[in-house]
């Protein structure tokens, strides 16, 4: 008797927050496996705008049409997050060739220590300059990030920067 394999991806990261690139390539990798986990970094030592539970609620409101598409949190190594989930592959996205340096050394160590794979998916151009990073930037000079972010992101994006800078 054979028994169907089930496709099960990984999507890490921060999302602080969530941006329109982020949400091309889980789009992506979930049109090609059965379930993709959107695992969020919870690292109370990395300092982010947004608190673990702001990001998840973020991301799980952000993915609510994704039936294949979950949300969960982590924190330490992600290939022991992978191993007590059984989740055999990590996707991640690549905007540049410098993306490629860093990530290439991530997946040959996630290998080693697991057998966890990592496959890569090449970032849509029209999100090619896009990180979190640029978007928090661009908003707290007061810049437009309209389709940078999915809409809902941008008032509470705004909301948490004002309370910055008071």
């Amino acid at each position: 008797m054979s028994s169907a394999v089930v496709r099960r991806v990984v999507c890490p990261g921060s999302f602080d927050p969530v941006t329109n690139g982020h949400l091309d390539v889980i789009a992506r990798a979930a049109a090609l496996h059965d379930e993709v986990v959107i695992a969020v970094l919870d690292n109370p030592a990395k300092k982010t705008l947004f608190g673990i539970d702001e990001r998840l609620a973020m991301l799980q409101e952000a993915t609510a049409g994704m039936t294949s598409v979950r949300v969960d949190s982590w924190h330490g190594l992600l290939v022991d997050y992978c191993t007590t989930h059984g989740i055999p592959a990590i996707v991640k996205g690549l905007r540049a060739v410098s993306d490629f340096d860093y990530e290439l050394q991530m997946a040959q160590m996630n290998y080693r220590l697991a057998g966890v794979e990592t496959l890569f998916v090449t970032t849509n151009p029209l999100y090619s300059y896009l990180s979190s990073s640029l978007v928090k930037e661009v908003a707290r000079h007061g810049g437009d990030v309209k389709g940078l972010v999915p809409d809902f992101v941008i008032p509470q994006l705004t909301d948490r920067l004002s309370q910055l800078s008071r």
